[in-house]
């Protein structure tokens, strides 16, 4: 008769130590440099409305690697006519804070007014 309750404590315990490395720790560094990005994207203001692009939740996801990093975000409508300087605009006070290539990717999600003065 084979002991069954040792086996599965042993795979629990394996599955655990698996989990644990997936989840990465916080890394107050790099929270720190999102908020300064996002602290310098408040400057880049959407015409039509008067809000910057942080009260309006138009950021999405901030990407940070060592020698280029990444934003996605959203405009407010789909033929947003002042789209090309509104990316341009996130892009040069990105990268002020980064002092490194920074792109920025326009995501097709819709944006929802609801969603803004939701603040990251």
């Amino acid at each position: 008769m084979t002991d069954t309750s040792t086996a599965t404590t042993t795979a629990t315990a394996t599955t655990a130590d698996s989990t644990a490395e997936a989840v990465p720790p916080f890394d107050a560094e790099r929270r720190a440099t999102e908020l300064a990005i996002l602290d310098a994207l408040r400057s880049v203001v959407d015409p039509e409305i008067g809000m910057n692009v942080v009260e309006l939740a138009l950021i999405k996801q901030i990407l940070i690697g060592k020698d280029a990093s990444e934003i996605k975000m959203i405009l407010t409508t789909p033929f947003c006519p002042y789209a090309g300087s509104m990316v341009a605009q996130v892009q040069e006070q990105a990268e002020s804070v980064l002092e490194h290539p920074v792109k920025v990717t326009l995501l097709a999600e819709r944006w929802d007014p609801r969603d803004a003065g939701l603040m990251w």
